[in-house]
């Protein structure tokens, strides 16, 4: 009887999970047996290592062949446990040595011919074998990714045969370098290009300051997509643990490219008739959703209500908590979703209410039906509500070009570094996500601004969260104006933008 172990990982979240691969040859009749609660990929492993096997011109010995995914109570999804199971019987027929191997974790999946194909995880799995003091075997193609855990031996094959020769010391493989980390400029639309409009890029100006959540009304063509299309040029690049822990979300969904991390803030915009799943995340394997690929970035919601209602009120606890949580019979899945909402609606369903000759003939219930849409307490959450007005065309063909997305991005910056000098390296990133506590202790709120806001908060029926949003928002304007102190003029302005709303 022989036995030989590799470890490998399972995937809750980011989080990788040890799971040790344990190959059993034993006497008896012939048969590769599958056991430890694998689903159906992984149960197809079998075939395929089979096949990667006999392209090396290797037969299964007539043998019981049993392969182990232990703990056996863990869900195994995937086809990245094809590589580890190959390599362990191959330990296992005396073909690999077995304390060698026993030092490496691997995942990859195979091809029929023995060649090694890109799989999902690899970052957060090379960050997991580095803490557990292994290396790492895994795709060619992605060996600069793994590199990034900076720890630890990475292999890199492109094929099962690139692995025996480096164990037999025939052709040593050499450890791959991580991608050189490059900070591009920002090469995407800028605000210039946005004629008029000046109330609508100020409030964009200030969203992007302090990460604040923002809703755009307006008639169709008024250029609210145009806006929100800019806003990702303002926004400052990814400190090195943001972009580490933004890229391990994309690793997991399989979407990093070329081993390089993310460095710029993520832009997602999901079309509306996006599912729950889709957006918060889950299905069949709990994939990350357009929350968590927007983490630390913008997720853009155009025609807001035409989403589904059930998708739109499971926005409403990521929201606050900057996580999406899955909840499944056997586990909780958790991913981190700190997001900065940007959001597009119409009116009303024709998008004219208002206009004289254009509305139709159901306004302004039209309007009100169409907002209802809309719950009070998803609402509550934007710091922001805009009303972006069309503008005309003799006005669009004369008005001046506006300030560049540069020049902005620059006054965003200074406004980032206020609060990053205010909250301290281990406080929130933004005002958008300082709690009550800290606002109390930190902010800065004048007398006479809190007096103003008591006052407002009564005639506008702020509810308590809009009550702090408010000093959030008004905290963010003082920045901008470089005040250390909140004046009663960053609060009128912060409360102009939130208006009277429905009861939350």
């Amino acid at each position: 009887m022989s036995l030989a172990r590799i470890a490998t990982f399972a995937f809750a979240g980011i989080n990788a999970v040890p799971v040790e691969v344990q190959v059993q040859l034993a006497p008896g009749l012939p048969a590769f047996l599958l056991v430890g609660l694998a689903d159906k990929a992984v149960g197809e492993s079998r075939e395929r290592v089979r096949a990667a096997l006999t392209g090396l011109g290797l037969a299964l010995p007539p043998k019981r062949v049993l392969v182990n995914l232990a703990p056996a109570d863990l869900a195994k999804e995937g086809s990245h446990y094809d590589l580890p199971i190959a390599l362990a019987l191959l330990a296992a027929m005396e073909i690999l040595p077995r304390e060698e191997l026993a030092g490496f974790a691997a995942l990859g999946e195979l091809s029929l011919d023995g060649s090694i194909l890109p799989v999902a995880g690899v970052l957060p799995a090379a960050l997991g074998a580095s803490q557990r003091g292994l290396g790492l075997i895994c795709p060619a193609a992605q060996g600069g990714e793994a590199a990034w855990a900076g720890r630890g031996e990475v292999l890199a094959p492109p094929d099962l045969p690139a692995i025996l020769n480096h164990f037999r010391g025939v052709q040593v493989m050499s450890p791959p370098e991580p991608p050189r980390l490059e900070r591009e400029a920002w090469r995407g639309p800028c605000l210039s290009e946005v004629k008029g409009q000046e109330s609508a890029k100020r409030a964009l100006e200030i969203a992007a300051a302090g990460g604040h959540n923002l809703l755009m009304i307006g008639p169709p063509g008024a250029g609210k997509s145009m806006l929100a299309a800019r806003l990702p040029g303002l926004l400052p690049d990814l400190t090195p643990g943001e972009a580490l822990e933004l890229s391990m979300v994309h690793s997991v969904a399989g979407l990093l490219r070329d081993g390089k991390l993310l460095t710029r803030p993520p832009f997602r915009e999901p079309h509306h008739s996006a599912s729950q799943a889709a957006l918060i995340g889950g299905g069949a394997r709990a994939r990350p959703g357009e929350i968590s690929l927007a983490h630390h970035g913008v997720l853009f919601l155009d025609e807001w209500p035409e989403f589904p209602r059930p998708a739109l009120e499971a926005l409403r606890q990521p929201m606050e908590t900057g996580r999406a949580v899955i909840a499944r019979a056997n586990a909780h899945v958790e991913y981190p979703a700190r997001f900065q909402c940007i959001a597009a609606m119409n009116p009303c369903r024709c998008g004219h209410l208002g206009e004289a000759g254009r509305e139709c003939s159901r306004a302004p219930r039209c309007g009100e039906e169409y907002a209802e849409r809309l719950s009070g307490p998803l609402l509550d959450r934007m710091d922001i509500t805009l009303q972006v007005q069309a503008v005309p065309p003799a006005e669009l063909s004369r008005a001046p070009a506006g300030e560049t997305t540069q020049r902005i991005a620059a006054r965003v910056q200074a406004a980032r570094d206020i609060q990053r000098a205010r909250w301290g390296e281990d406080g929130p990133r933004h005002n958008a996500a300082a709690d009550g506590a800290l606002l109390e202790e930190r902010g800065g709120l004048l007398p006479e601004a809190r007096q103003l806001l008591e006052q407002a908060a009564e005639r506008l029926g702020l509810s308590a969260r809009g009550f702090v949003r408010s000093i959030r928002l008004a905290r963010t304007i003082a920045d901008l104006a470089g005040s250390a102190s909140i004046q009663r003029t960053h609060l009128a302005e912060a409360l102009s933008y939130r208006g009277r709303r429905r009861a939350a």
